[in-house]
Protein backbone atom coordinates (compact mmCIF):
# COMPACT_ATOMS: atom_id res chain seq x y z
CA UNK A 1 0.00 0.00 0.00
CA UNK A 2 1.78 3.11 -1.16
CA UNK A 3 1.36 6.75 -0.19
CA UNK A 4 -0.56 8.17 -3.04
CA UNK A 5 -2.86 4.92 -3.33
CA UNK A 6 -3.39 5.65 0.79
CA UNK A 7 -4.36 8.62 0.43
CA UNK A 8 -6.42 8.42 -3.08
CA UNK A 9 -8.74 6.04 -1.12
CA UNK A 10 -8.91 8.23 2.11
CA UNK A 11 -9.64 11.06 -0.21
CA UNK A 12 -12.70 8.63 -1.88
CA UNK A 13 -13.25 7.69 2.11
CA UNK A 14 -14.74 11.40 2.27
CA UNK A 15 -16.19 11.61 -0.26
CA UNK A 16 -18.46 8.70 0.21
CA UNK A 17 -19.09 9.98 3.84
CA UNK A 18 -20.58 13.11 2.34
CA UNK A 19 -22.77 11.64 -0.03
CA UNK A 20 -24.33 9.41 2.70
CA UNK A 21 -24.62 12.32 5.05
CA UNK A 22 -26.72 14.37 2.36
CA UNK A 23 -28.95 11.13 2.16
CA UNK A 24 -29.63 10.84 5.75
CA UNK A 25 -30.13 14.53 5.90
CA UNK A 26 -33.16 14.66 3.19
CA UNK A 27 -36.95 14.31 4.30
CA UNK A 28 -37.38 11.16 1.94
CA UNK A 29 -34.20 8.86 2.00
CA UNK A 30 -35.05 6.45 -0.65
CA UNK A 31 -36.44 8.83 -3.14
CA UNK A 32 -32.99 10.70 -2.33
CA UNK A 33 -30.63 7.88 -3.02
CA UNK A 34 -33.04 7.41 -5.92
CA UNK A 35 -32.21 10.63 -7.14
CA UNK A 36 -28.76 10.38 -6.86
CA UNK A 37 -28.03 7.56 -8.51
CA UNK A 38 -30.21 8.44 -11.54
CA UNK A 39 -28.41 11.48 -11.61
CA UNK A 40 -24.95 9.49 -11.07
CA UNK A 41 -25.95 7.38 -14.59
CA UNK A 42 -26.74 11.23 -16.45
CA UNK A 43 -22.70 12.34 -15.46
CA UNK A 44 -21.76 8.54 -16.45
CA UNK A 45 -22.92 8.64 -20.04
CA UNK A 46 -20.58 11.08 -20.98
CA UNK A 47 -17.87 9.22 -19.87
CA UNK A 48 -18.95 6.10 -21.94
CA UNK A 49 -18.80 8.03 -24.73
CA UNK A 50 -15.76 9.21 -24.28
CA UNK A 51 -13.33 6.30 -23.17
CA UNK A 52 -15.91 3.69 -25.55
CA UNK A 53 -17.68 0.33 -23.80
CA UNK A 54 -15.53 -2.22 -21.50
CA UNK A 55 -14.46 -5.28 -23.45
CA UNK A 56 -16.58 -8.14 -23.34
CA UNK A 57 -15.56 -10.29 -20.24
CA UNK A 58 -16.45 -7.39 -18.20
CA UNK A 59 -20.10 -7.56 -19.16
CA UNK A 60 -20.88 -10.63 -16.29
CA UNK A 61 -19.66 -8.69 -13.49
CA UNK A 62 -21.30 -5.22 -14.56
CA UNK A 63 -24.38 -7.29 -14.69
CA UNK A 64 -24.33 -9.34 -11.59
CA UNK A 65 -23.15 -6.14 -9.65
CA UNK A 66 -26.27 -4.30 -11.09
CA UNK A 67 -28.13 -7.23 -9.29
CA UNK A 68 -26.49 -6.97 -5.78
CA UNK A 69 -26.90 -2.83 -5.83
CA UNK A 70 -30.64 -3.06 -5.98
CA UNK A 71 -30.36 -4.24 -3.12
CA UNK A 72 -27.71 -2.56 -1.64
CA UNK A 73 -29.75 0.78 -2.20
CA UNK A 74 -32.91 -0.87 -0.75
CA UNK A 75 -31.03 -1.80 1.81
CA UNK A 76 -29.15 1.69 2.46
CA UNK A 77 -32.64 3.40 2.67
CA UNK A 78 -33.98 1.32 4.92
CA UNK A 79 -31.10 1.16 7.74
CA UNK A 80 -31.26 5.09 7.25
CA UNK A 81 -35.23 5.36 7.38
CA UNK A 82 -34.87 3.40 10.89
CA UNK A 83 -31.69 5.03 12.41
CA UNK A 84 -29.26 7.45 12.65
CA UNK A 85 -26.13 7.96 10.50
CA UNK A 86 -23.82 7.88 13.51
CA UNK A 87 -25.19 3.89 13.83
CA UNK A 88 -26.31 2.25 10.95
CA UNK A 89 -23.33 3.51 8.41
CA UNK A 90 -20.74 2.76 10.80
CA UNK A 91 -22.65 -1.03 10.89
CA UNK A 92 -22.92 -1.12 7.10
CA UNK A 93 -19.30 -0.41 6.50
CA UNK A 94 -17.50 -1.65 9.85
CA UNK A 95 -18.14 -6.02 9.62
CA UNK A 96 -18.06 -5.41 5.37
CA UNK A 97 -13.79 -5.41 5.56
CA UNK A 98 -13.75 -8.87 7.48
CA UNK A 99 -16.01 -9.89 5.14
CA UNK A 100 -14.62 -8.73 2.02
CA UNK A 101 -11.14 -10.26 3.65
CA UNK A 102 -12.19 -13.31 3.88
CA UNK A 103 -14.02 -13.23 0.28
CA UNK A 104 -10.91 -12.07 -1.74
CA UNK A 105 -8.64 -14.62 0.39
CA UNK A 106 -11.02 -17.67 -1.20
CA UNK A 107 -11.89 -16.41 -4.36
CA UNK A 108 -8.81 -13.94 -5.49
CA UNK A 109 -6.09 -15.73 -3.71
CA UNK A 110 -5.16 -12.65 -2.05
CA UNK A 111 -3.25 -13.46 0.91
CA UNK A 112 -2.45 -10.66 3.36
CA UNK A 113 0.48 -10.33 5.71
CA UNK A 114 -0.68 -10.24 9.62
CA UNK A 115 0.19 -6.50 9.58
CA UNK A 116 -2.48 -6.03 7.41
CA UNK A 117 -4.41 -8.63 8.89
CA UNK A 118 -3.84 -6.52 12.40
CA UNK A 119 -5.08 -3.12 10.18
CA UNK A 120 -8.12 -4.99 8.78
CA UNK A 121 -9.26 -5.84 12.30
CA UNK A 122 -8.57 -2.65 13.92
CA UNK A 123 -10.54 -0.72 11.11
CA UNK A 124 -12.76 -2.86 11.66
CA UNK A 125 -13.10 -2.42 15.26
CA UNK A 126 -12.56 1.29 15.64
CA UNK A 127 -15.93 1.56 13.39
CA UNK A 128 -18.06 -0.54 15.10
CA UNK A 129 -17.06 1.14 18.31
CA UNK A 130 -17.96 4.63 16.28
CA UNK A 131 -21.28 3.38 15.43
CA UNK A 132 -22.29 1.02 18.30
CA UNK A 133 -23.74 2.94 21.28
CA UNK A 134 -25.41 2.02 24.41
CA UNK A 135 -28.73 0.67 23.77
CA UNK A 136 -28.20 0.11 19.91
CA UNK A 137 -29.84 -3.85 20.08
CA UNK A 138 -33.09 -1.60 20.82
CA UNK A 139 -32.97 -0.55 17.14
CA UNK A 140 -33.23 -3.72 15.50
CA UNK A 141 -34.33 -2.62 11.97
CA UNK A 142 -31.78 -0.40 11.23
CA UNK A 143 -29.32 -2.94 13.03
CA UNK A 144 -30.73 -5.93 10.78
CA UNK A 145 -30.33 -3.46 7.22
CA UNK A 146 -27.42 -2.15 8.06
CA UNK A 147 -26.10 -6.08 8.51
CA UNK A 148 -27.63 -7.01 5.64
CA UNK A 149 -26.04 -4.32 3.37
CA UNK A 150 -22.94 -5.12 4.88
CA UNK A 151 -22.92 -8.74 3.52
CA UNK A 152 -24.36 -6.93 -0.26
CA UNK A 153 -21.28 -4.28 0.16
CA UNK A 154 -18.71 -7.57 0.37
CA UNK A 155 -20.44 -9.37 -2.24
CA UNK A 156 -20.32 -6.01 -4.65
CA UNK A 157 -16.89 -5.42 -3.42
CA UNK A 158 -15.54 -8.85 -4.66
CA UNK A 159 -17.28 -8.35 -8.22
CA UNK A 160 -16.65 -5.45 -9.01
CA UNK A 161 -12.93 -5.80 -7.83
CA UNK A 162 -12.52 -8.93 -10.15
CA UNK A 163 -14.24 -7.21 -12.88
CA UNK A 164 -12.13 -3.83 -13.09
CA UNK A 165 -9.09 -6.15 -13.17
CA UNK A 166 -10.24 -8.01 -15.88
CA UNK A 167 -11.64 -5.36 -18.13
CA UNK A 168 -7.91 -4.09 -18.45
CA UNK A 169 -9.58 -0.13 -18.13
CA UNK A 170 -11.25 0.67 -14.68
CA UNK A 171 -12.67 3.47 -15.95
CA UNK A 172 -14.67 1.81 -18.63
CA UNK A 173 -15.95 -0.62 -16.18
CA UNK A 174 -16.98 2.15 -13.48
CA UNK A 175 -18.18 4.05 -16.68
CA UNK A 176 -20.62 1.95 -17.59
CA UNK A 177 -21.24 0.17 -13.94
CA UNK A 178 -22.95 3.32 -13.16
CA UNK A 179 -24.36 4.74 -16.62
CA UNK A 180 -26.54 1.62 -15.85
CA UNK A 181 -26.45 0.89 -11.84
CA UNK A 182 -29.04 4.02 -10.80
CA UNK A 183 -32.04 3.04 -13.60
CA UNK A 184 -33.33 -0.14 -11.92
CA UNK A 185 -33.63 1.24 -8.34
CA UNK A 186 -34.80 4.50 -9.16
CA UNK A 187 -37.12 3.07 -11.79
CA UNK A 188 -39.09 1.26 -8.56
CA UNK A 189 -38.72 3.74 -6.51
CA UNK A 190 -40.47 6.46 -8.48
CA UNK A 191 -42.96 4.04 -10.12
CA UNK A 192 -44.28 4.06 -5.80
CA UNK A 193 -43.88 7.98 -5.49
CA UNK A 194 -45.54 8.65 -8.42
CA UNK A 195 -46.82 12.47 -8.14
CA UNK A 196 -44.11 13.43 -5.61
CA UNK A 197 -41.10 12.55 -7.85
CA UNK A 198 -40.97 15.48 -10.07
CA UNK A 199 -41.83 18.50 -7.44
CA UNK A 200 -38.73 16.54 -5.33
CA UNK A 201 -36.59 16.67 -8.17
CA UNK A 202 -36.98 20.02 -8.57
CA UNK A 203 -36.43 21.26 -4.98
CA UNK A 204 -33.07 18.64 -4.72
CA UNK A 205 -31.74 17.89 -7.65
CA UNK A 206 -28.51 21.25 -7.24
CA UNK A 207 -27.83 19.44 -3.75
CA UNK A 208 -28.42 15.68 -5.40
CA UNK A 209 -25.84 16.66 -8.29
CA UNK A 210 -23.20 17.12 -5.57
CA UNK A 211 -23.73 13.86 -3.73
CA UNK A 212 -23.87 11.87 -7.63
CA UNK A 213 -20.71 13.57 -7.94
CA UNK A 214 -18.84 12.37 -4.72
CA UNK A 215 -20.67 8.65 -5.48
CA UNK A 216 -19.20 8.76 -8.87
CA UNK A 217 -15.63 9.48 -7.51
CA UNK A 218 -15.47 8.42 -4.53
CA UNK A 219 -15.99 4.45 -6.17
CA UNK A 220 -13.91 5.22 -9.30
CA UNK A 221 -11.00 5.65 -7.28
CA UNK A 222 -11.74 2.74 -4.98
CA UNK A 223 -11.52 0.32 -7.89
CA UNK A 224 -8.65 1.89 -9.68
CA UNK A 225 -6.76 1.20 -6.19
CA UNK A 226 -8.29 -2.84 -6.00
CA UNK A 227 -6.19 -2.96 -9.37
CA UNK A 228 -3.04 -1.86 -7.97
CA UNK A 229 -2.98 -3.27 -4.30
CA UNK A 230 -5.07 -5.90 -2.28
CA UNK A 231 -8.93 -5.65 -2.75
CA UNK A 232 -9.20 -6.64 1.42
CA UNK A 233 -6.78 -3.46 2.21
CA UNK A 234 -8.18 -0.99 -0.23
CA UNK A 235 -11.85 -1.90 1.20
CA UNK A 236 -10.64 -1.91 4.74
CA UNK A 237 -9.50 1.81 4.09
CA UNK A 238 -12.31 2.99 2.00
CA UNK A 239 -14.13 2.25 5.09
CA UNK A 240 -12.41 5.39 7.20
CA UNK A 241 -15.27 7.05 5.88
CA UNK A 242 -17.00 5.67 8.84
CA UNK A 243 -14.34 8.59 10.37
CA UNK A 244 -15.39 11.61 8.30
CA UNK A 245 -19.08 10.67 8.68
CA UNK A 246 -18.77 10.61 12.30
CA UNK A 247 -17.68 14.41 12.45
CA UNK A 248 -20.18 15.43 9.72
CA UNK A 249 -22.61 13.72 11.56
CA UNK A 250 -21.62 15.34 14.53
CA UNK A 251 -21.41 18.96 13.05
CA UNK A 252 -24.29 19.17 10.29
CA UNK A 253 -26.70 16.52 12.09
CA UNK A 254 -25.89 16.99 15.41
CA UNK A 255 -25.24 13.64 16.53
CA UNK A 256 -23.31 13.28 19.54
CA UNK A 257 -19.11 12.39 20.11
CA UNK A 258 -18.80 10.54 22.96
CA UNK A 259 -15.58 8.74 24.32
CA UNK A 260 -16.39 5.80 22.36
CA UNK A 261 -16.43 7.41 19.18
CA UNK A 262 -12.90 9.28 20.38
CA UNK A 263 -11.67 5.37 21.21
CA UNK A 264 -12.93 4.30 17.85
CA UNK A 265 -11.43 6.27 15.66
CA UNK A 266 -7.63 6.07 17.60
CA UNK A 267 -8.51 2.17 16.98
CA UNK A 268 -9.29 3.39 12.91
CA UNK A 269 -5.87 5.61 12.65
CA UNK A 270 -3.95 2.49 14.12
CA UNK A 271 -5.19 0.48 11.46
CA UNK A 272 -4.81 2.85 8.93
CA UNK A 273 -0.92 2.88 9.65
CA UNK A 274 -1.03 -1.04 9.98
CA UNK A 275 -2.06 -1.07 6.46
CA UNK A 276 0.82 1.18 5.04
CA UNK A 277 3.33 -0.99 7.26
CA UNK A 278 1.49 -4.19 5.76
Amino acid sequence: MTWPVLMAVLFGALLHASWNALVKSSQDKTLDTALIHVLCSLLALPICLYVGPPPDQSWPFILCSLVVHVGYYFALAGAYKHGDLGLTYPLMRGTAPMLVALASLALLDESLSSMAWLGVAAISAGVLLLGLSQGWWAHRKAVWFALSNAVLIAIYTVIDAKGARSSGHVLQYVAMLFALDGWPFALLVFMQRKGRVWPYVQSRWPMAMGGAAASLGSYSIALWAMTVAPVAMVAALRETSVFFAALIGAWLLHERWTRQRVLGTVAILSGVAALRLG
